[in-house]
């Protein structure tokens, strides 16, 4: 099953794409629709609100008057805080029942209006924003709800920034055109990246980068995408993991890479993550693990480095998560690789050099990262020796 959060400002056209999903055969959950349902007349919900904010809630049939209510939470957070109290968990429980009841290969969208507020994207295998230009969007909802200019554009300045949205937003649907070019964009969403992405996460496959080398230019978008995965690891996973790094050639600013995500993982025990548990947790939440692969090249005594590596089921982003034990010389180098290369231009211009040499003659990635091998030992001097000169310590988490 594969979890896709949907969320957009108001007027961004964010229902048009989830009608469109379901007609594509997603399993859609109306995060609105069902906080009407959990408060309709003879529910539980609508009798504790009564209960706490009086009958005058109540319209003359006995249904919730939301008006009536929202004068009050809105005028009052304490109040306001008081019916989350009430609806949230039901909201919370009725989803729940809804996926439990999909099929173990549904698409499942969860349609959330507020989902980078409440800070939700972490649960989902993938969160998708519809967006739309601030005047795009007051045109829209001046024509299609009669609201008035200044309504309009009050209803969008409470809601998330266009910025908050984006770096929860593992895909932005542009729709400041017109219908049917959205309507495109979410049927190659559905095709290219979805449909695959769901079939890994249920089967427990990794998405592999292809085996042609290619080095990009930096990606200014790398370290939100780390950000994003190292979230829903740290999801999944809760406290077994110790601390979550983004750590690689895509941490560095500046410097060229392979469009692949590094990520590091620091746990107690290596034994944490060989948990059948937390393995399955693992493969149902897209991450699952790589196997054959156990440890490094120390890069002291020539010897190994154990760890594990785990993979991303995302078709879409190809992921590298190592898995080490905090503290252990493995998981050191990692770090101070990554912070002496953020440190000193000069390294960063000698790795980048050699990345160039090696690709100038070099066709596939096995090959390259294989080739480099000479030169991270040639270095390694050098890097304990910045941070030992620095007073270099890991990062906290």
């Amino acid at each position: 099953m594969l979890r896709v959060g949907l969320t957009g400002g108001i007027g961004s056209g964010k229902s048009t794409v989830a009608q469109r999903f379901s007609e594509l055969g997603a399993v859609v959950i109306d995060a609105d629709l069902l906080a009407r349902e959990v408060v309709a007349p003879g529910s539980s919900g609508l009798t504790a609100i009564v209960d706490r904010f009086g009958d005058g809630v109540l319209d003359d049939e006995g249904a919730l008057n939301r008006p009536a209510l929202g004068a009050i939470v809105f005028a009052d957070g304490r109040s306001r805080r008081d019916l989350e109290g009430i609806t949230h968990p039901l909201i919370a429980r009725r989803t729940a029942e809804l996926v439990a009841a999909a099929p173990d290969d549904a698409i499942v969208v969860h349609d959330v209006p507020l989902l980078v507020e409440k800070h939700y994207g972490p649960g989902y295998h993938l969160v998708v924003v519809v967006g739309a230009a601030a005047e795009t969007r007051v045109k829209r909802l001046m024509h299609t709800r009669g609201m008035a200019e200044t309504d309009a554009r009050s209803r969008i300045a409470s809601q998330a920034t266009d910025e908050e949205r984006r770096e929860a937003a593992d895909v932005w649907l542009e729709n400041d055109g017109h219908k049917d070019d959205l309507l495109t964009s979410v049927g190659t969403l559905w095709r290219e990246r979805l449909v695959p992405f769901e079939e890994n996460v249920r089967t427990g496959t990794r998405s592999q980068r292809p085996e042609r080398l290619a080095l990009h230019e930096p990606d200014p978008t790398w370290p939100d995408q780390a950000a994003r995965l190292l979230a829903r690891l740290r999801h999944v996973l809760g406290d077994v993991v110790v601390t979550a790094d983004h750590v690689g050639s895509t941490a560095v600013p500046g410097l060229i890479a392979k469009d692949v995500i590094d990520l590091q993982l620091g746990v107690r025990a290596l034994a944490d993550i060989d948990d059948p548990a937390v393995l399955e947790r693992l493969r149902q939440g897209g991450f699952p693990l790589v196997g054959g692969v156990r440890s490094d090249f120390d890069r002291g005594s020539q010897g190994e480095w154990p760890k594990r590596m785990l993979g991303s089921a995302d078709p879409a982003r190809i992921a590298h998560i190592h898995v080490r034990e905090v503290g252990s010389d493995g998981w050191r180098w990692a770090l101070v690789f990554r912070d002496w290369m953020r440190a000193g231009a000069t390294a960063r211009a000698e790795y980048a050099v050699e990345k160039q040499r090696l690709a100038a003659t070099i066709e596939t990635v096995t090959e390259y990262t294989e080739a480099k091998e000479p030169w991270f030992d040639s270095v390694n001097d050098r890097a304990r020796a910045w941070a030992e000169a620095t007073g270099w310590q890991p990062p906290r988490g």
